[in-house]
């Protein structure tokens, strides 16, 4: 019985060192830099307010319309967003905000893994925008899109970068293993009258 007790205390306080670790893990801290975005109310007002906001070495943060800083260190990200709509219903400028707070550098990483894309068009069996993914190869990207269609030529593969368009033959070694990059665009033209 008491080794039984002894385990489930055990367990308890593990649970508890664990659970303020990541509460810690999850707080604000000054001079942190925050993505703020409000939405519920007019467009005109979202980009009024939403954007990049610092938390200044006191531990505030300044909110367009607000006289006073809102204190966010040592907060959750959630906790300052209910915090921030409550300031601005108390102030009377909003009626229902609903705000959402996140690390200025996870918003910037979100924006940067979505702009690197590769576009895939012309005679493929998907066409359109896929993820760039380190190391990826001419060959891949138009695998990825599902290869050309019956009428698509890969003996004339377009690939389109910074405005210069090269045109690879994907049926020689070489040009399968060319490496492509975020904001290239491959094209696989029509078949010639050869079936090229």
């Amino acid at each position: 019985m008491m080794k039984s007790i002894t385990k489930l205390l055990a367990a308890t306080i593990t649970a508890i060192v664990l659970c303020s670790s990541f509460a810690t893990a999850q707080s604000i801290s000054a001079n942190e830099s925050l993505t703020i975005r409000i939405l519920g109310v007019p467009a005109s007002e979202q980009s009024r307010v939403s954007g990049e906001y610092n938390v200044d070495p006191k531990g505030y943060v300044y909110m367009p319309l607000l006289k006073n800083g809102i204190k966010a260190n040592g907060m959750s990200y959630s906790s300052l967003a209910r915090k921030i709509e409550a300031a601005y219903k108390a102030a009377g400028m909003y009626t229902d905000p609903r705000i959402a707070v996140s690390s200025g550098q996870d918003s910037r990483q979100i924006e940067q893994r979505e702009r690197e894309v590769v576009s895939i068009g012309g005679y493929v069996k998907s066409p359109g925008q896929r993820p760039f993914i380190s190391g990826m190869t001419l060959f891949q990207a138009v695998s990825a899109a599902g290869g050309e269609t019956a009428f698509g030529s890969i003996y004339r593969v377009e690939l389109i970068r910074k405005g210069r368009r090269t045109v690879y033959n994907l049926k020689k070694t070489e040009h399968m293993t060319v490496r492509v990059y975020p904001g290239d665009t491959i094209n696989v033209p029509q078949k010639d009258w050869r079936g090229r």
